[in-house]
């Protein structure tokens, strides 16, 4: 199974959606709150994300930006 990392932020409706999707599926995934840990935000920032939700995987082969359910499909294979 792919280690999933689901970068979020206060009061945004796509990250909720987005760990929705994520826990229906039976996915687990580790949640980094940028409101609550700011140090990411300049990591993001470096790879060139201007918003979240942000989801990556541990061998970087996937990224999704945004609640996007066509790509996080893919991660439940």
């Amino acid at each position: 199974m792919k280690t999933i990392t689901l970068y979020t932020k206060d009061n945004c409706p796509q990250c909720k959606m987005t760990k929705k999707f994520l826990a229906d599926k039976n996915l687990n995934f580790e949640e980094i709150n940028i409101d609550n840990e700011p140090q990411y935000i300049d990591t993001l920032k470096e790879q060139g994300f201007r918003s979240v939700p942000v989801i990556t995987t541990a061998d970087e082969r996937v990224t999704i930006v945004g609640f996007r359910p066509d790509q996080l499909r893919t991660l439940a294979v």
